[in-house]
């Protein structure tokens, strides 16, 4: 059975971090051929642990847990809340605790809520260099939610973007391709060159 792990970095409860998480970890679920194990992590209860980690180097049972889990996973959800342009200091600490390697190669699908739009572009400034530096595959589409996406409708609005993101997660999860709509990869039957050049002799 495939895993998914959904993290949420939403300090309030309820949450509209958490709500966003939930909506994509739906998403995914449903393009999934088979339902997978999915693993819901809130960083609030985890914040005690990750300080002390950071200020110790030993993780507490709970953290060792979490940590465990995004490591064993075959995929990541990780959204956050924005705060002045970027993310919040206790999505970046629970990222700071994991090994290095964790996420390497691994799908992940970001997300990140805020009161204004004017914070979107952090997921690509802030979010995406980050996942790139812990060399994770992270999937095209990232979905930002501001204050007035929860009502809006409509393809390009916050549930289509949330729809093509989550098609893209599971698309990597089962290992098809990511192009829209599912459709065949072009590349997946190309020959590679060197066994041309074998088959002609070279």
């Amino acid at each position: 059975m495939t895993s998914l792990v959904v993290i949420s970095a939403g300090l309030s409860q309820p949450s509209s971090t958490r709500l966003l998480a939930d909506k994509l970890s739906s998403a995914v679920v449903r393009e999934l051929a088979e339902v997978p194990e999915v693993t819901v992590l809130e960083l609030r209860d985890l914040a005690h642990d990750i300080t002390n980690n950071l200020l110790t180097g030993f993780p507490a049972p709970a953290l060792r847990a979490a940590v465990d889990a995004v490591t064993a996973a075959d995929a990541v959800i990780a959204v956050t809340p924005i705060f002045s342009a970027s993310y919040s200091g206790l999505f970046k600490s629970f990222f700071d605790v994991l090994d290095p390697e964790a996420l390497e190669g691994k799908p992940v699908l970001i997300g990140a809520t805020g009161g204004s739009s004017r914070h979107s572009l952090a997921l690509e400034h802030a979010l995406r260099p980050l996942f790139s530096y812990l060399r994770a595959v992270v999937v095209p589409t990232a979905v930002y939610a501001a204050s007035e996406d929860w009502a809006s409708e409509g393809e390009g609005e916050l549930g289509g973007r949330v729809e093509r993101a989550g098609r893209q997660l599971a698309a990597l999860m089962s290992g098809a391709s990511t192009s829209s709509g599912g459709a065949k990869d072009p590349f997946a039957e190309v020959i590679p060159f060197a066994e041309m050049l074998k088959a002609q002799g070279q």
